[in-house]
């Protein structure tokens, strides 16, 4: 989220403390500490209504799983393609039911399709 590292954070607490004075600084670091409880004061109680909401059939939903970021298509892929071994391919079945007569209809059936459906044709291409 910040992609702040430790010699970033050093600077700007130097120019705070430059631009400030050493006077106000624990004024505003006091201010910085009270809107950071609310912050989190606030996320609670919107986590609780939430809750209270949606009910106890949402208490056991693992949010995590929903995230967005964790989806990586080629996983999902891999996932879709392994969920089909209930079911034989198409080139196991034709080997099963005899690899030439399967191919020779294979054939068959893709000039039948070439036959049937005439190439296309723009006459205004150059």
């Amino acid at each position: 989220m910040i992609d702040i590292n430790g010699g970033e954070l050093l600077i700007i607490v130097v120019l705070a403390v430059l631009l400030i004075g050493p006077e106000r600084l624990p004024g505003y670091a006091a201010q910085l500490a009270s809107l950071v409880k609310r912050g989190k004061r606030l996320l609670q109680d919107t986590k609780s209504r939430v809750d209270t909401e949606l009910g106890p059939e949402f208490k056991d939903v693992d949010w995590s799983k929903l995230d967005p970021r964790q989806y990586d298509p080629r996983r999902i892929v891999r996932e879709a393609l392994m969920d089909d071994d209930d079911a034989p391919a198409p080139a196991a079945r034709a080997a099963a039911g005899g690899a030439a007569a399967g191919s020779a209809a294979a054939t068959a059936t893709s000039d039948e399709r070439r036959a049937a459906v005439p190439a296309p044709y723009d006459d205004e291409a150059t």
